[in-house]
Protein backbone atom coordinates (compact mmCIF):
# COMPACT_ATOMS: atom_id res chain seq x y z
CA UNK A 1 0.00 0.00 0.00
CA UNK A 2 0.61 3.34 -0.41
CA UNK A 3 0.49 4.49 3.13
CA UNK A 4 3.22 2.05 4.03
CA UNK A 5 5.25 3.25 1.18
CA UNK A 6 5.53 6.75 2.15
CA UNK A 7 7.21 8.23 4.77
CA UNK A 8 5.45 10.54 6.65
CA UNK A 9 8.54 12.71 7.76
CA UNK A 10 9.87 13.12 4.77
CA UNK A 11 9.25 15.58 1.37
CA UNK A 12 7.99 14.30 -1.34
CA UNK A 13 9.21 15.49 -5.13
CA UNK A 14 8.04 18.97 -5.57
CA UNK A 15 7.53 19.44 -2.17
CA UNK A 16 9.85 22.95 -0.67
CA UNK A 17 11.41 21.95 2.37
CA UNK A 18 11.85 24.54 4.74
CA UNK A 19 15.42 25.24 6.60
CA UNK A 20 13.40 26.04 10.13
CA UNK A 21 13.73 25.04 13.74
CA UNK A 22 10.36 25.73 14.14
CA UNK A 23 9.17 22.74 14.14
CA UNK A 24 12.09 20.75 16.07
CA UNK A 25 11.26 23.26 18.87
CA UNK A 26 7.49 22.87 19.33
CA UNK A 27 7.74 19.04 19.20
CA UNK A 28 10.23 18.86 21.89
CA UNK A 29 8.52 21.46 24.22
CA UNK A 30 5.26 18.84 23.57
CA UNK A 31 6.89 16.05 24.16
CA UNK A 32 8.17 17.49 27.86
CA UNK A 33 4.34 18.84 28.58
CA UNK A 34 2.96 17.11 31.82
CA UNK A 35 0.05 19.08 31.92
CA UNK A 36 -0.95 16.78 35.05
CA UNK A 37 1.93 18.25 36.90
CA UNK A 38 0.28 21.89 37.88
CA UNK A 39 -1.33 22.45 41.04
CA UNK A 40 -3.95 25.38 41.53
CA UNK A 41 -1.28 27.54 43.44
CA UNK A 42 0.76 27.78 40.13
CA UNK A 43 -2.60 28.78 38.28
CA UNK A 44 -2.95 31.72 40.49
CA UNK A 45 0.83 32.36 39.69
CA UNK A 46 -0.03 32.49 36.34
CA UNK A 47 -3.09 34.31 36.16
CA UNK A 48 -1.07 36.93 38.52
CA UNK A 49 1.15 37.96 35.51
CA UNK A 50 1.00 40.89 32.79
CA UNK A 51 2.91 38.54 30.75
CA UNK A 52 2.66 34.76 30.32
CA UNK A 53 5.72 32.96 29.47
CA UNK A 54 5.70 29.29 27.63
CA UNK A 55 5.64 27.53 31.09
CA UNK A 56 2.39 30.23 32.55
CA UNK A 57 0.54 29.38 28.75
CA UNK A 58 1.06 25.11 29.77
CA UNK A 59 -0.03 25.58 33.17
CA UNK A 60 -3.45 27.79 32.16
CA UNK A 61 -3.88 24.65 29.57
CA UNK A 62 -4.19 21.92 31.88
CA UNK A 63 -6.75 20.58 34.07
CA UNK A 64 -6.01 22.42 37.00
CA UNK A 65 -6.91 25.55 35.60
CA UNK A 66 -10.44 24.67 34.90
CA UNK A 67 -11.66 25.75 38.05
CA UNK A 68 -10.41 29.65 37.60
CA UNK A 69 -11.97 29.61 33.74
CA UNK A 70 -14.06 32.92 35.22
CA UNK A 71 -11.09 34.40 36.32
CA UNK A 72 -9.41 33.76 33.23
CA UNK A 73 -12.60 34.67 31.44
CA UNK A 74 -12.73 38.41 33.30
CA UNK A 75 -8.68 38.71 32.08
CA UNK A 76 -8.88 37.59 28.72
CA UNK A 77 -12.34 40.31 28.50
CA UNK A 78 -9.95 43.11 29.28
CA UNK A 79 -7.22 41.80 27.09
CA UNK A 80 -9.68 41.35 24.23
CA UNK A 81 -10.47 44.95 24.73
CA UNK A 82 -7.32 46.36 25.05
CA UNK A 83 -6.44 45.17 21.48
CA UNK A 84 -9.58 44.97 19.47
CA UNK A 85 -11.89 47.38 20.93
CA UNK A 86 -15.60 45.91 21.16
CA UNK A 87 -15.25 45.11 17.63
CA UNK A 88 -16.34 41.59 15.96
CA UNK A 89 -15.09 40.58 12.36
CA UNK A 90 -17.73 38.91 10.09
CA UNK A 91 -16.54 36.79 7.36
CA UNK A 92 -18.28 33.94 5.43
CA UNK A 93 -16.48 30.24 3.71
CA UNK A 94 -17.39 29.74 0.32
CA UNK A 95 -16.12 26.23 -0.92
CA UNK A 96 -15.48 26.01 -4.97
CA UNK A 97 -14.63 22.61 -4.59
CA UNK A 98 -14.45 19.34 -2.75
CA UNK A 99 -12.15 16.84 -4.67
CA UNK A 100 -9.93 15.57 -2.56
CA UNK A 101 -6.33 13.12 -3.16
CA UNK A 102 -5.99 12.52 0.65
CA UNK A 103 -7.79 9.21 2.83
CA UNK A 104 -8.20 11.21 5.69
CA UNK A 105 -10.24 9.02 8.25
CA UNK A 106 -11.96 11.97 9.82
CA UNK A 107 -13.02 14.27 7.08
CA UNK A 108 -16.17 14.21 4.97
CA UNK A 109 -13.78 15.05 2.09
CA UNK A 110 -11.89 11.71 2.28
CA UNK A 111 -11.29 10.99 -1.03
CA UNK A 112 -12.64 7.45 0.05
CA UNK A 113 -15.84 8.81 1.05
CA UNK A 114 -18.49 8.00 -1.14
CA UNK A 115 -20.62 11.58 -1.30
CA UNK A 116 -21.52 14.30 -3.99
CA UNK A 117 -18.22 15.67 -5.45
CA UNK A 118 -17.95 19.62 -7.31
CA UNK A 119 -16.49 22.33 -8.80
CA UNK A 120 -17.83 25.61 -9.28
CA UNK A 121 -17.02 27.32 -12.56
CA UNK A 122 -15.42 30.74 -12.73
CA UNK A 123 -18.80 31.99 -13.72
CA UNK A 124 -20.97 30.32 -10.75
CA UNK A 125 -17.85 31.32 -8.55
CA UNK A 126 -18.67 35.36 -9.30
CA UNK A 127 -21.90 34.29 -9.05
CA UNK A 128 -21.56 32.95 -5.77
CA UNK A 129 -19.56 35.66 -4.58
CA UNK A 130 -22.00 38.77 -6.08
CA UNK A 131 -24.32 37.37 -3.44
CA UNK A 132 -22.50 36.96 -0.75
CA UNK A 133 -21.30 40.51 -1.21
CA UNK A 134 -25.02 41.69 -1.40
CA UNK A 135 -24.97 40.86 2.26
CA UNK A 136 -22.63 43.70 3.35
CA UNK A 137 -20.03 41.23 4.21
CA UNK A 138 -16.53 42.29 2.69
CA UNK A 139 -14.12 39.67 3.79
CA UNK A 140 -14.39 36.05 1.95
CA UNK A 141 -12.48 32.59 2.77
CA UNK A 142 -12.28 31.00 0.09
CA UNK A 143 -11.75 26.70 0.01
CA UNK A 144 -11.35 23.69 -1.77
CA UNK A 145 -10.99 19.75 -1.27
CA UNK A 146 -7.18 19.42 -1.49
CA UNK A 147 -6.50 17.81 -5.21
CA UNK A 148 -4.25 20.22 -7.44
CA UNK A 149 -5.57 18.02 -10.25
CA UNK A 150 -9.18 19.08 -9.60
CA UNK A 151 -8.58 22.81 -8.07
CA UNK A 152 -5.17 24.12 -9.56
CA UNK A 153 -3.64 26.67 -7.83
CA UNK A 154 -4.40 28.69 -11.45
CA UNK A 155 -7.71 27.91 -11.18
CA UNK A 156 -7.10 29.38 -7.10
CA UNK A 157 -5.68 32.32 -8.70
CA UNK A 158 -8.79 33.01 -10.61
CA UNK A 159 -11.30 32.61 -7.97
CA UNK A 160 -9.24 34.94 -5.94
CA UNK A 161 -9.06 37.23 -8.60
CA UNK A 162 -12.78 37.63 -9.06
CA UNK A 163 -13.18 38.27 -5.29
CA UNK A 164 -11.18 41.12 -5.20
CA UNK A 165 -13.93 42.89 -7.48
CA UNK A 166 -16.36 42.43 -4.51
CA UNK A 167 -13.84 41.79 -1.14
CA UNK A 168 -11.47 43.58 0.83
CA UNK A 169 -10.24 40.99 2.50
CA UNK A 170 -9.68 37.60 1.09
CA UNK A 171 -8.47 34.82 2.95
CA UNK A 172 -7.53 30.85 1.65
CA UNK A 173 -8.03 27.64 2.95
CA UNK A 174 -6.56 25.14 0.35
CA UNK A 175 -3.88 22.45 0.42
CA UNK A 176 -0.30 23.70 1.19
CA UNK A 177 1.78 25.00 -1.35
CA UNK A 178 4.95 26.05 -2.06
CA UNK A 179 6.26 29.71 -1.81
CA UNK A 180 6.68 30.92 -4.87
CA UNK A 181 2.59 29.81 -5.23
CA UNK A 182 2.00 31.16 -2.24
CA UNK A 183 3.50 34.71 -3.53
CA UNK A 184 1.11 33.91 -6.99
CA UNK A 185 -1.73 33.70 -5.41
CA UNK A 186 -1.14 36.85 -2.99
CA UNK A 187 -0.52 38.78 -6.74
CA UNK A 188 -3.97 37.59 -7.23
CA UNK A 189 -5.31 39.56 -4.20
CA UNK A 190 -5.24 36.69 -1.66
CA UNK A 191 -4.05 37.97 2.02
CA UNK A 192 -4.06 35.19 4.43
CA UNK A 193 -3.54 31.67 4.67
CA UNK A 194 -5.35 28.97 7.47
CA UNK A 195 -3.59 25.46 7.73
CA UNK A 196 -4.55 23.45 10.48
CA UNK A 197 -2.05 20.67 11.31
CA UNK A 198 -5.13 18.67 12.66
CA UNK A 199 -3.06 17.03 14.78
CA UNK A 200 0.95 17.71 16.51
CA UNK A 201 1.00 14.16 17.50
CA UNK A 202 3.21 12.44 14.45
CA UNK A 203 2.60 9.42 15.17
CA UNK A 204 -1.22 9.82 15.22
CA UNK A 205 -1.12 12.08 12.53
CA UNK A 206 0.82 9.40 10.55
CA UNK A 207 -2.67 6.99 11.64
CA UNK A 208 -5.22 9.51 10.63
CA UNK A 209 -3.91 10.39 7.28
CA UNK A 210 -3.23 6.89 5.33
CA UNK A 211 -2.94 8.42 1.34
CA UNK A 212 -1.63 11.52 -0.47
CA UNK A 213 0.05 14.60 0.18
CA UNK A 214 -1.31 15.65 3.26
CA UNK A 215 0.09 12.76 4.40
CA UNK A 216 3.35 14.51 4.77
CA UNK A 217 3.33 16.34 8.29
CA UNK A 218 6.45 18.42 8.14
CA UNK A 219 5.09 19.81 4.87
CA UNK A 220 1.91 20.89 6.20
CA UNK A 221 3.73 21.99 9.88
CA UNK A 222 6.29 24.62 7.58
CA UNK A 223 2.89 25.99 4.94
CA UNK A 224 2.25 29.46 7.22
CA UNK A 225 6.38 30.23 7.10
CA UNK A 226 5.81 29.36 3.31
CA UNK A 227 2.83 31.60 2.88
CA UNK A 228 4.90 34.39 4.77
CA UNK A 229 7.95 34.24 2.59
CA UNK A 230 5.24 34.33 -0.29
CA UNK A 231 4.11 37.57 0.69
CA UNK A 232 0.80 36.99 2.72
CA UNK A 233 0.23 39.04 5.27
CA UNK A 234 -1.27 36.75 7.91
CA UNK A 235 -1.89 32.95 8.67
CA UNK A 236 -4.28 30.78 10.69
CA UNK A 237 -3.08 28.06 13.32
CA UNK A 238 -5.32 25.49 14.90
CA UNK A 239 -5.81 21.54 16.00
CA UNK A 240 -8.67 19.76 14.79
CA UNK A 241 -9.73 19.39 18.63
CA UNK A 242 -10.60 15.68 19.91
CA UNK A 243 -8.70 14.43 17.23
CA UNK A 244 -6.00 13.48 19.64
CA UNK A 245 -5.25 14.76 23.25
CA UNK A 246 -6.43 17.97 22.61
CA UNK A 247 -4.37 19.67 25.64
CA UNK A 248 -0.81 18.53 24.03
CA UNK A 249 -2.59 20.07 20.15
CA UNK A 250 -3.51 23.45 21.74
CA UNK A 251 -0.50 23.98 23.18
CA UNK A 252 1.95 22.71 20.09
CA UNK A 253 -1.08 25.17 17.91
CA UNK A 254 0.11 28.12 20.43
CA UNK A 255 4.10 27.55 20.33
CA UNK A 256 3.10 26.92 16.65
CA UNK A 257 1.83 30.56 16.68
CA UNK A 258 4.16 32.40 19.62
CA UNK A 259 7.55 31.10 17.12
CA UNK A 260 6.27 32.35 13.67
CA UNK A 261 5.00 36.11 15.47
CA UNK A 262 8.94 35.87 16.60
CA UNK A 263 10.17 35.32 13.49
CA UNK A 264 8.39 37.44 11.51
CA UNK A 265 6.86 40.22 14.02
CA UNK A 266 5.30 41.61 11.17
CA UNK A 267 2.41 39.10 10.84
CA UNK A 268 -0.89 38.96 11.70
CA UNK A 269 -1.21 36.02 13.63
CA UNK A 270 -4.79 34.04 14.14
CA UNK A 271 -6.12 30.91 15.81
CA UNK A 272 -9.08 28.68 15.12
CA UNK A 273 -10.70 26.53 17.18
CA UNK A 274 -12.00 23.69 15.25
CA UNK A 275 -13.62 20.47 16.85
CA UNK A 276 -14.46 17.25 15.24
CA UNK A 277 -18.52 17.05 13.25
CA UNK A 278 -19.95 14.32 12.21
CA UNK A 279 -19.89 14.31 8.19
CA UNK A 280 -21.33 11.78 5.67
CA UNK A 281 -21.19 8.79 6.03
CA UNK A 282 -20.17 9.11 9.54
CA UNK A 283 -22.74 10.44 11.73
CA UNK A 284 -20.56 9.36 14.97
CA UNK A 285 -17.23 11.07 14.97
CA UNK A 286 -17.25 13.49 17.55
CA UNK A 287 -14.31 14.94 19.66
CA UNK A 288 -12.72 12.80 22.46
CA UNK A 289 -13.19 14.71 25.89
CA UNK A 290 -13.38 18.53 24.46
CA UNK A 291 -16.63 20.00 25.73
CA UNK A 292 -17.68 22.84 25.67
CA UNK A 293 -15.88 23.55 29.38
CA UNK A 294 -12.75 22.67 27.59
CA UNK A 295 -13.24 24.20 24.57
CA UNK A 296 -13.43 27.61 26.19
CA UNK A 297 -10.39 26.90 28.29
CA UNK A 298 -8.32 26.68 24.90
CA UNK A 299 -9.83 29.64 23.34
CA UNK A 300 -9.26 31.64 26.89
CA UNK A 301 -5.45 30.50 26.80
CA UNK A 302 -4.59 31.52 23.66
CA UNK A 303 -5.45 34.66 24.31
CA UNK A 304 -3.89 35.25 28.04
CA UNK A 305 -0.66 34.02 26.01
CA UNK A 306 -0.71 35.76 22.92
CA UNK A 307 -3.69 38.59 23.60
CA UNK A 308 -2.94 40.45 20.20
CA UNK A 309 -4.07 37.33 18.36
CA UNK A 310 -7.32 37.16 16.25
CA UNK A 311 -9.54 34.28 17.11
CA UNK A 312 -12.03 33.04 15.19
CA UNK A 313 -15.51 30.95 16.16
CA UNK A 314 -16.90 28.47 13.72
CA UNK A 315 -20.45 27.75 12.58
CA UNK A 316 -19.13 24.00 14.30
CA UNK A 317 -19.89 25.61 17.00
CA UNK A 318 -23.99 26.23 18.41
CA UNK A 319 -25.23 29.65 18.57
CA UNK A 320 -25.50 30.05 22.26
CA UNK A 321 -21.60 29.20 22.77
CA UNK A 322 -20.73 31.53 19.76
CA UNK A 323 -22.72 34.53 21.23
CA UNK A 324 -21.14 34.13 24.43
CA UNK A 325 -17.76 33.82 23.32
CA UNK A 326 -17.03 37.05 21.35
CA UNK A 327 -15.90 40.13 23.16
CA UNK A 328 -14.91 37.81 25.52
CA UNK A 329 -12.02 35.70 23.52
CA UNK A 330 -13.02 35.54 20.02
CA UNK A 331 -12.77 38.63 17.47
CA UNK A 332 -14.24 36.86 14.39
CA UNK A 333 -17.61 34.92 13.60
CA UNK A 334 -18.75 33.56 10.12
CA UNK A 335 -22.33 33.78 9.01
CA UNK A 336 -24.48 32.79 6.53
CA UNK A 337 -22.39 29.49 6.03
CA UNK A 338 -22.34 26.96 3.23
CA UNK A 339 -19.84 23.85 3.63
CA UNK A 340 -20.99 22.48 0.68
CA UNK A 341 -19.85 23.53 -2.86
CA UNK A 342 -21.25 26.71 -3.79
CA UNK A 343 -24.88 27.29 -2.09
CA UNK A 344 -25.47 30.83 -1.71
CA UNK A 345 -27.45 31.07 -4.97
CA UNK A 346 -28.72 27.87 -5.70
CA UNK A 347 -28.64 24.18 -4.29
CA UNK A 348 -25.10 23.09 -3.43
CA UNK A 349 -23.04 21.75 -5.86
CA UNK A 350 -21.14 19.23 -3.98
CA UNK A 351 -21.48 17.70 -0.30
CA UNK A 352 -20.71 19.35 2.41
CA UNK A 353 -17.20 18.68 4.60
CA UNK A 354 -18.94 18.54 7.95
CA UNK A 355 -22.09 19.40 9.68
CA UNK A 356 -22.86 22.71 11.24
CA UNK A 357 -24.72 23.77 14.14
CA UNK A 358 -25.69 27.50 13.71
CA UNK A 359 -26.91 28.11 10.51
CA UNK A 360 -28.01 31.78 11.25
CA UNK A 361 -27.80 34.40 8.54
CA UNK A 362 -25.28 36.86 8.10
CA UNK A 363 -28.33 39.46 9.27
CA UNK A 364 -29.11 37.51 12.48
CA UNK A 365 -25.76 37.37 13.31
CA UNK A 366 -25.19 41.10 12.90
CA UNK A 367 -28.39 41.36 15.45
CA UNK A 368 -26.82 39.49 18.45
CA UNK A 369 -23.49 41.53 17.89
CA UNK A 370 -25.60 44.64 18.17
CA UNK A 371 -27.65 43.52 20.93
CA UNK A 372 -24.22 42.12 23.22
CA UNK A 373 -23.45 45.53 23.24
CA UNK A 374 -20.84 44.71 20.54
CA UNK A 375 -19.69 46.61 16.93
CA UNK A 376 -20.28 44.10 13.98
CA UNK A 377 -17.39 45.09 11.57
CA UNK A 378 -17.13 44.31 7.99
CA UNK A 379 -14.09 45.67 6.18
CA UNK A 380 -11.49 46.02 9.00
CA UNK A 381 -8.38 46.63 5.87
CA UNK A 382 -8.64 48.87 2.98
CA UNK A 383 -6.31 48.23 0.16
CA UNK A 384 -4.81 51.07 -1.54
Amino acid sequence: MESIKINHMEYLDGMEPTYSDIMDKVLALVKEYNYNQYTDEDVEKALNKKQLSIEDYAVILSPAALPYLEAMAMKATLETRKHFGNSVCLFTPLYIANYCENECIYCGFNCKNKIHRGKLSLEEIEKELKAISSTGLKEILILTGESRYMSGVEYIGEAIKLATKYFSTIGIEIYPLNSEEYAYLNKCGADFVSVYQETYNADKYEQVHLRGPKRIFPYRFNAQERALLGGMRGVAFGALLGLDNFRKDAFAAGLHAFFIQQKYPHVEVSFSVPRLRPYINNAENTPNDVHEKQLLQVMLAYRLFMPYAGITISTRERAGFRDNVIGMVATKISAGVSVGVGGHTEEEKGDEQFEISDPRSVHEVHEMIVIRGLQPVYSDYINV
